[in-house]
């Protein structure tokens, strides 16, 4: 919840980029930031997720920084304590306060019921993220079509990178402004899950937007399945634990469901994947 604050921040203080990625936040050495951000009066504004010292670090073009404790503690107060921080910044944003992509939304500055937090269950997942982020940008060196960063949506939790074939895609079914310009395009996209997204354990995930009928058929030749019920392949994080190489192993699964997605959906690979030529 504290994260979707600052989320909303960056999301207040970026002009919007295709397919929302002015709003995620990036992987650094000490935890998540969310990358520089121009404030109303000129300067620039970063604001760093610290898990390390446990700390939300603000910090200014002109050199003041700002810190909130991250600690067990009811949201409400962080976001008092927030938006003191950043009002003595000379940083004045206006933000939605009610979470999004959540069961059961409470406003933030209202929210004493989520108030926990911790501190060795944060820097390990953050680890993980250290780990899949320099994976995910190994994969990415092979591709010469539009291809996102690799960042960390703070909605839906999940540490992506997304590929695209430039060709328009039919409205995404049942989507919301959120989804319809998320896939706005046809995409090839994957990513790391720390327990979320409807599969309940941690796992790396790939998935074709839209899907091919016939990429449900596919049976990897490495680790990993593709699931019938969430429609993408999911390769559970503690079978990636057990192998004698797992950044081989998430590797393998990387390249393995890119090709078979990119295959069954007729992408030009030819002119899109490196190693083609």
């Amino acid at each position: 919840m504290n994260m979707q604050i600052v989320g909303k921040t960056r999301l207040a203080l970026t002009p919007l980029q295709n397919h929302w990625w002015n709003v995620p936040l990036y992987v650094t050495a000490r935890g998540l930031t969310t990358s520089p951000m121009p404030t109303p009066d000129g300067q620039l504004l970063d604001i760093e997720f610290d898990f390390l010292s446990h700390a939300v670090v603000c910090r200014t073009s002109v050199g003041e920084v700002r810190k909130i404790e991250l600690s067990a503690r009811p949201v409400a107060e962080f976001f008092r304590e927030y938006s003191t921080a950043l009002a003595a910044l000379g940083v004045h944003v206006g933000i939605d306060h009610m979470p999004v992509e959540v069961a059961n939304p409470i406003r933030c500055d209202l929210d004493t019921v989520h108030c926990s937090y911790d501190q060795d269950a944060a820097w390990r997942f953050w680890r993980v993220l250290t780990i899949a982020d320099t994976l995910f940008k190994r994969f990415s060196t092979n591709f010469y079509g539009k291809i996102s960063p690799v960042h960390f949506f703070w909605g839906s939790f999940d540490l992506a990178v997304t590929r695209f074939n430039g060709k328009k895609a039919p409205p995404h079914p049942g989507a919301d402004a959120i989804q319809a310009e998320a896939y706005s395009h046809e995409v090839i996209s994957a990513g790391f899950w720390p327990g979320n997204g409807g599969y309940g354990r941690a796992a790396f995930y790939a998935y074709a937007a839209p899907v091919p009928e016939s990429l449900k058929k596919v049976a990897l030749q490495g680790k990993g399945v593709f699931d019938q019920t969430m429609g993408e392949f999911l390769l559970d994080y503690s079978d990636v634990q057990k192998t004698t190489d797992p950044s081989a192993t998430v590797l393998e699964f990387l390249e393995e469901t890119y090709s078979a997605a990119a295959d069954a959906a007729h992408w030009d690979r030819a002119s899109l994947d490196r190693n083609a030529e």
